[in-house]
């Protein structure tokens, strides 16, 4: 069963403007010619329902088309980026992808078969009912990547009843990464215009904010500290920019009072989702603060031992290659330790992620949010490390501005945090690393690069 009710929807925009890739645009009535052409393309293909689809590419009208072809066709689509590189062929084997689509270029395309490979029981079943599947890659608190199983009907039916606004958007996050999906199909459900910028630097997506007259920016704290730290905002026309919406990790207060000091006339908006239940409906208390309260029509939340939970009408069928994460009545635990005041809630760090130092619980985050304000500190990483006498040490993990004697960071960072932190939460060690402290995704990497050895 496709989703029959999505191709007619876009068809009302037919002469706006749908997506826009540097400065190529496309409608959405040549939108939608692309998806027939790409209909074909899986007809003479022999391409079946049910099938296991992948494409390689970012954001395009190419990749777009497809994705919504594969998803109105009755096939299971799995796209991939560069951010899974290193799994790639792992990814495309436990989705028992039989095509595989590469782009090189945003136009140039090739079609392979691959040898055939047994379904997980999970995909067979769901093969066997008709319906379009989206298979999205996610990696949990141990690395190991997961795959997780939509039911597209089931995943994009929220957007049919919402109300989708119709901004100019910039597609920061990717097309494999549930926050770019759910981009994407609002803004074109809405009848609004997805932008694509060069690359996914400061002076990049200001450029096209500017070019582009972008109203909607969503994306990541960390790169939004990149923003504020590079300044080059300032250089830049963003008076278009109406909203920014950040979520995928925790946003540092001190990023956030800089950010409404610096973009005064924009709102922010604090989102939340997982790839296992998709995005859910949020609403900040205000633009400087990290309350926020969670959930709308269909979707339930409650809090068990300080820890949220989540039941949502657009949850994954499961997973491919791990065990089922719900609960026998459908509700997922997320693992978000959070605060609670009246309808709001204010996360405070993932449970697993947690450190023990003495008995005494320490949040990364808190931490972190101290260090970023240290003189030449670009990012900084807390982890904890097993230690005899107090379970564990905190490790702080530091990206430097300029060079600097690591010696000298350490006793600065530490003399920084004794005077604004409890003695346990103050890092016993920092390392300067020598490498980025930003994933792919452009969210912080826990699993820190080799540090710098000078």
């Amino acid at each position: 069963m496709s989703d029959t009710w999505l191709l007619p929807q876009l068809a009302q925009f037919a002469d706006r403007t749908a997506i826009i890739r540097q400065d190529e645009s496309c409608t959405y009535g040549e939108l939608l010619e692309r998806v027939a052409a790409w209909h074909k393309v899986l007809e003479e293909h022999g391409i079946p329902s049910g099938c296991s689809v992948a494409f390689l590419g970012g954001f395009s009208p190419a990749t777009v088309s497809l994705l919504l072809a594969i998803a109105t066709s009755g096939k299971v689509a799995v796209p991939l980026t560069t951010a899974v590189a290193s799994e790639r062929e792992r990814c495309l084997n436990i989705a028992a992808v039989e095509w595989l689509f590469g782009f090189e270029h945003a136009e140039t395309w090739s079609l392979t078969p691959r040898p055939a490979v047994e379904a997980p029981p999970l995909l067979k079943e769901f093969r066997r009912s008709g319906e379009a599947g989206l298979i999205l890659f996610s990696s949990g608190s141990t690395g190991e990547v997961k795959a997780a199983l939509h039911s597209f009907p089931r995943l994009t039916t929220v957007y049919r009843s919402a109300r989708n606004p119709a901004y100019r958007t910039l597609a920061f996050l990717t097309l494999d990464h549930i926050g770019g999906l759910n981009t994407l199909l609002r803004i074109l459900v809405g009848g609004g215009t997805v932008i694509t910028p060069r690359e996914r630097t400061p002076e990049a997506v200001c450029a096209a904010i500017e070019r582009h007259r972008v109203q909607l920016l969503p994306t990541t704290p960390t790169f939004l500290r990149m923003l504020l730290i590079s300044e080059v905002y300032q250089r830049f026309d963003l008076s278009s920019l109406e909203l920014i919406t950040y979520g995928t990790e925790p946003m540092p207060e001190a990023t956030l009072e800089a950010l409404h000091g610096a973009l005064p006339g924009v709102r922010l908006k604090q989102t939340y989702g997982l790839t296992e239940v998709g995005i859910l409906p949020t609403k900040s208390a205000g633009d400087d603060t990290l309350w926020m309260a969670v959930g709308g029509k269909g979707y339930e939340t409650k809090i068990v031992d300080g820890v949220l939970w989540i039941r949502s009408p657009s949850s994954m069928l499961g997973y491919l290659n791990a065990p089922s994460p719900f609960d026998a009545e459908g509700w997922l635990n997320t693992g978000d330790l959070v605060e609670q005041k009246g309808e709001y809630i204010r996360i405070l760090g993932r449970a697993s992620e947690i450190i023990n130092v003495a008995g005494e619980k320490v949040f990364p985050a808190e931490v972190e949010n101290v260090i970023q304000q240290v003189e030449n500190i670009k990012e900084a990483a807390v982890r904890g490390r097993s230690n005899p006498i107090t379970g564990n040490i905190l490790v702080a993990a530091v990206e430097l501005f300029q060079p600097e004697d690591p010696d000298a960071v350490e006793r600065r960072v530490r003399e920084f945090c004794r005077r604004r932190l409890a003695p346990y939460k103050v890092p016993a060690m920092v390392e300067v690393v020598d490498g980025s402290l930003c994933g792919g995704r452009m969210k912080k990497l826990r699993k820190p690069p080799p540090k710098n050895t000078l």
